[in-house]
């Protein structure tokens, strides 16, 4: 059974490791899925010393976040806000440095010309579905639109004949902008989410998804809702709620409004949710964790023997 490397640091990496230590079953296989925000790992325009200009994610950012990822140890990461190729490589090869071997990937970028949606993997991807052609219309709009940071689809094989299909997404911020009302658009980006699932799940309803990511929604607006489907159709996405030590479900922290929020989600098919507990999945924190990005990061472990 696979340990993680929660611990020596904080209470809270304390508590990880008790909780890796106790499982289902004695003879479970677990592998640990992590989804993580991490806030602009890309070159973008920043301001530094008082002065506007084009650069990377800074460096000691940069190190918070490998700290953190080196402490959860995830067999798979599904991360949002990373840029290029190169930006990504250059994650992968810090994470390498610190112990985390991910050498398997998947990158997927929609209409944002910035931000991309990144997969990475200890196991082989054996699977590629990614989407970055999906659009929809608003009503009194002319323009069409396309998903703005695209739909990653990629299915991993965790051991021998057990197949996990990893759906990421980011939905359209919060933040508004002139083109359309940003709550219509993040409904229609979720409507082509649900689509998607639904054409996976009329094919093949036995499919272990687990779909994860930075929805930019709270839980009582329509665009969860459309996500998870009808309750009583076997297509419905099952919830799982994650909870810090504190039994506190939020994920993200706006600073300038003082602003805490659960706005990163795991969902997962009918048929992958016996391989799950919801009580052994965690949102991990560290009272530093604003260093690394403004989202915590949603862990959460996959049993293969159940």
């Amino acid at each position: 059974m696979k340990t993680t490397n929660f611990g020596r640091r904080t209470a809270m990496s304390a508590f990880l490791l008790a909780w890796a230590a106790t499982s289902w079953a004695e003879d479970a296989e677990k592998f640990v899925f992590c989804s993580y925000n991490v806030r602009n790992w890309l070159k973008m325009e920043r301001f530094i010393d008082g002065q506007r200009s084009v650069s990377d994610k800074p460096e000691d950012e940069k190190k918070a976040v490998i700290s953190i990822l080196k402490d959860i140890s995830p067999d798979v990461l599904g991360l949002c806000e990373v840029g290029d190729e190169a930006d990504v490589a250059d994650l992968q090869k810090r994470l390498k440095n610190a112990g985390v071997d991910l050498p398997h990937v998947e990158r997927i970028r929609g209409s944002d010309p910035v931000r991309s949606l990144a997969l990475l993997s200890r196991f082989p991807i054996v699977a590629r579905n990614s989407r970055s052609d999906l659009g929809y219309m608003i009503r009194g709009v002319a323009m069409p639109f396309q998903i703005q940071r695209g739909l990653l689809d990629a299915t991993v094989e965790l051991s021998e004949g057990f197949h996990v299909r990893f759906i990421g997404v980011h939905l359209k911020s919060m933040r508004e902008v002139v083109e359309a009302d940003q709550a219509v658009m993040r409904r229609n980006e979720a409507t082509l989410l649900r689509e998607h699932l639904d054409q996976i799940l009329l094919i093949a309803p036995k499919t272990k998804i687990l779909c994860y990511g930075d929805f930019n929604e709270h839980r009582n607006e329509p665009a969860i809702s459309i996500i998870m489907g009808k309750r009583n159709a076997d297509s419905h996405m099952l919830e799982l709620v994650p909870k810090d030590v504190n039994g506190q479900v939020w994920t993200h922290f706006w600073d300038a409004a003082d602003s805490y929020a659960r706005l990163d989600y795991v969902f997962s098919s009918r048929a992958l949710r016996p391989h799950l507990n919801e009580e052994e999945a965690q949102i991990y924190h560290q009272p530093e964790f604003l260093k690394a990005s403004d989202h915590r990061p949603v862990v959460l472990p996959i049993f293969k023997n159940r």
